[in-house]
C-alpha cells in the first residue's frame, strides 16, 4: 500500500508494550489486523496501535473480549477510523462505562461496611442487616448490585 507505514511484529510490540505473543493472540482474536510480506511475515498499519490501546485498557477496566471485539467491528474495516468513527464508537459505550464507574465507586466506598453479600449471617450482620431483610433483594452483594 503505497504511502502507509507497515510495523513489524517487533515494532508493534515495542510501542504498544505487549509481547508478540499477545498480538498474535489479538489477531487470532480478530480484534486486530495485520497483512503478510512474500516471507509470510506480519506487518501491521500504524492505525493498529490506537485499537490495541484501546483493548489494553479497556480490558484493565472489566471489558470482556467479547465487549471489545463487538466494539471493534463497529468501526470501518475498509480504512482508518477517524475520530468521527471513534467518538461514535464512545457514545454507544458511555452508559455501560458510566454504570461500571459508578459500581466500582460503589465498591470502594462501601466494600469496608456490608455489601450485603449473601452470607445470610443474622449473628454478625444485626446491625447492618438486621432480620436478614436484604435476602428479600435477592442473592448476591445486594447493596452494591441496588442499582441494577
Amino acid at each position: 500500500m503505497p504511502g502507509v507505514e507497515l510495523l513489524t511484529i517487533g515494532d508493534m510490540a515495542a510501542r504498544s508494550g505487549l509481547a508478540p505473543s499477545a498480538l498474535r493472540f489479538y489477531e487470532r482474536e480478530g480484534l486486530i489486523r495485520s497483512t503478510r510480506t512474500g516471507g509470510n511475515q506480519r506487518r501491521y498499519d500504524r492505525a493498529e496501535l490506537r485499537r490495541v490501546a484501546f483493548i489494553r485498557i479497556a480490558q484493565q477496566v472489566g471489558v470482556s473480549l467479547d465487549e471489545i471485539r463487538t466494539a471493534l467491528a463497529s468501526l470501518p474495516q475498509n480504512r482508518t477510523p477517524t475520530k468521527t468513527d471513534w467518538a461514535r464508537l464512545s457514545a454507544r459505550w458511555r452508559r455501560g462505562l458510566d454504570d461500571r464507574i459508578a459500581l466500582m465507586e460503589r465498591l470502594r466506598d462501601e466494600l469496608s461496611g456490608c455489601i450485603g453479600c449473601g452470607c445470610l449471617s443474622l449473628q454478625r450482620c444485626k446491625l447492618v442487616n438486621p432480620g436478614d431483610l436484604l435476602s428479600a433483594q435477592g442473592t448476591g452483594p445486594r447493596k452494591l448490585l441496588a442499582a441494577d
